[in-house]
């Protein structure tokens, strides 16, 4: 490790792109490695209809504000276009075409990163800020293999109108499971199969959007410890359409189906309905497959407290589900720990520089050190 050695930063996403900052402000060299054609994460492979579930003025990374109405809820395109423009702002190095592949340590301190071009990269740590996208979680469930319909998870949904006419069920109780079924309700057939009742919270409280209530009360940045154990299932943000959908029946909820048939599904009272398509909402797990070299990963997921890596030093996260708080891993929360996790790293390379020019025998001090040793009998015999 040097002090010309950069950080490297795996994404360039809005955990990449807050991690760049917080490098940058802290004096250190960021580079952002991203797979994409342009530093905007996976935004612009979302659903076309999404939309943010908070408004603009609680939706921007640390610096640079959304433009026009605060209280709008941006469109996926808007949450783009802001996320190219913070990343013009920067001015940092970002090598977008370049997807890591593997990071090993590197001998002497730091980390070495590998891409899939085969260019190799030296760093004195390494931000782990892939999201988690590009790891969409299906479930297994009996005679899927069988199932001759379309069977996608929602990380490859579009839009409604390819579904036009189509029996569909949507699997989940989440945000994008109730929103792509309310949508899609409108050209198909559709029933939303969930384990358990919708959970829904109410999108404005008096007047105020919810997200000003987390902000002004501080549960957006209540401790992952207490948040997990307030926050057990999936809840909807709901203005009141969807829960209105559901209880008047124009959209259907069923308990979740059993196994499925080469045709359809059998539902949990054992009645069969042959299904046109099939959409799995059921979330994602962390993206950290090039990880793999450093045997860090449990399962899948980071060995890490707070972003913070438990396993390797000068390895950290971001981006991560319940990381340090209920907002971690979105918009307006991750640039808090951008901060927390960069602080971190910064330390780490002061203090290891620090050694290195107290050890290194040419050093005055190490020398003086030295003397000391051979006059108190520890000098080599």
């Amino acid at each position: 490790m040097t002090e010309a050695d950069p950080l490297i930063i795996i994404g360039g996403g809005q955990s990449g792109l807050a991690a760049a900052r917080a490098a940058r402000d802290a004096g250190l060299r960021p580079v952002v490695l991203h797979a994409g054609a342009e530093p905007v994460g996976s935004w612009p492979d979302y659903y076309d209809s999404l939309t943010l579930f908070s408004p603009a003025r609680y939706s921007a990374l640390p610096g640079v504000p959304f433009d026009g109405d605060p209280d709008r809820y941006p469109h996926r395109d808007e949450v783009v276009a802001y996320l190219r423009r913070y990343a013009a702002a920067l001015d940092v190095e970002v090598r977008t075409r370049s997807r890591a592949v593997a990071v090993h340590p590197r001998p002497g301190g730091g980390y070495l990163v590998r891409t899939d071009s085969g260019d190799e990269l030296a760093g004195i740590g390494v931000v782990a800020a892939t999201g988690s996208f590009g790891n969409p979680y299906r479930p297994t469930l009996p005679g899927q293999g069988e199932y001759g319909g379309d069977l996608r998870h929602v990380a490859d949904y579009r839009r409604a109108d390819a579904y036009a006419g189509k029996r569909v069920v949507i699997v989940g109780a989440g945000n994008s499971a109730v929103q792509v079924a309310y949508e899609l309700a409108a050209h198909a057939r559709v029933t939303l199969a969930t384990r358990e009742p919708v959970r829904f919270l109410p999108q404005r409280i008096r007047g105020r959007d919810l997200h000003h209530w987390l902000s002004v009360t501080g549960v957006d940045r209540l401790p992952r410890a207490v948040i997990t154990r307030l926050v057990r299932h999936a809840t909807v943000l709901d203005a009141g359409r969807y829960r209105d959908a559901i209880t008047s029946g124009e959209l259907a909820r069923r308990d979740m189906f059993i196994r499925f048939r080469p045709d359809g599904v059998v539902w949990s009272d054992g009645t069969h309905e042959a299904v046109d398509a099939v959409i799995f909402a059921t979330g994602y797990r962390p993206d950290l497959d090039y990880l793999a070299p450093l045997t860090t990963l449990d399962r899948g997921l980071p060995q890490q407290v707070g972003g913070i890596s438990a396993t390797h030093p000068g390895l950290v996260y971001l981006g991560l589900e319940f990381q340090r708080s209920f907002a971690s891993n979105t918009l307006r929360g991750v640039g808090r720990d951008a901060g927390h996790v960069v602080a971190a790293l910064a330390a780490r390379r002061t203090r290891v520089l620090h050694e290195k020019r107290h050890a290194y025998p040419g050093h005055p001090r190490s020398a003086s050190l030295l003397r000391r040793g051979r006059a108190a009998g520890g000098g080599r015999r």
